[in-house]
């Protein structure tokens, strides 16, 4: 079984413990139901597992896909590049069948992102909100029905307007979009540039997603070069030392 597939085999903790995401899942995906293994819990409350995070963030990708009421195939060719790239050939074998089977699903946007935000910490809501991003531009294009789909998920994940536009900017290459990422005014100070910087890097460290494992990690440190790469770019400009 690939990764993705072991991924799911080693279990699934809230997704398929009832709920809109095991709804949308659970109707044409038998063979995760049989090989999840138990529930496990903490506290008295079910642990969120790799599974959860991989099997949510394919729900979302649908979500996304199907923003325009239609599903092309040069989209899903989109999306097994960016699988491939993310987690490898077999692993997005396995990603991309189970994604025709939700696709074929209707999908409760707010419901589905509402039992997320409910069992993901914030830092996962904002690594899911940053992989929907490279998805949507995966492409190199600016749909704007995705975009607007993406917007409405992270509300609905209550992800901050602030956070949203600095992810965002990250897909978008200027020196408008560096302030942007990092959430300050092209106008600010060099000290508060300096400050939002250091608040950025300890938000979107890469530690902070952990334990979703080393696959998922990779996107995080990705999202926190690009803040490094936006701070470096407002320092080359400002001849900031």
């Amino acid at each position: 079984m690939a990764k993705f597939g072991k991924w799911i085999g080693a279990g699934l903790g809230w997704v398929l413990g009832g709920g809109p995401v095991g709804a949308v899942i659970g109707l044409s995906l038998g063979w995760m139901l049989d090989n999840a293994s138990e529930n496990e819990t903490e506290h008295g409350y079910v642990k969120t597992t790799v599974g959860d995070f991989a099997v949510s963030l394919l729900v979302l990708i649908a979500a996304v896909m199907k923003a325009d009421g239609k599903v092309l195939r040069s989209e899903l060719d989109f999306v097994k590049r960016f699988l491939v790239n993310r987690f490898g050939d077999e692993s997005a074998q396995e990603a991309l069948k189970m994604l025709r089977d939700i696709l074929k699903q209707n999908i409760p946007l707010q419901d589905v992102c509402f039992q997320i935000k409910t069992h993901l910490d914030y830092s996962s809501r904002l690594e899911l909100l940053h992989l929907l991003y490279g998805v949507a531009t995966s492409d190199s294009r600016m749909n704007e029905n995705e975009f607007n789909i993406i917007s409405k998920i992270a509300y609905y994940l209550n992800i901050s307007a602030a956070d949203q536009a600095s992810i965002k900017n990250m897909f978008v290459k200027s020196i408008e979009s560096s302030y942007k990422i990092l959430g300050i005014d092209p106008q600010a100070s060099n000290e508060d540039i300096k400050k939002a910087y250091r608040k950025l890097a300890v938000k979107y460290h890469p530690d902070k997603v952990s334990y979703l494992g080393d696959d998922f990690k990779k996107s995080a440190e990705e999202k926190f070069r690009k803040i490094n790469e936006a701070y470096e770019n407002i320092k080359k400009e400002r001849d900031i030392k």
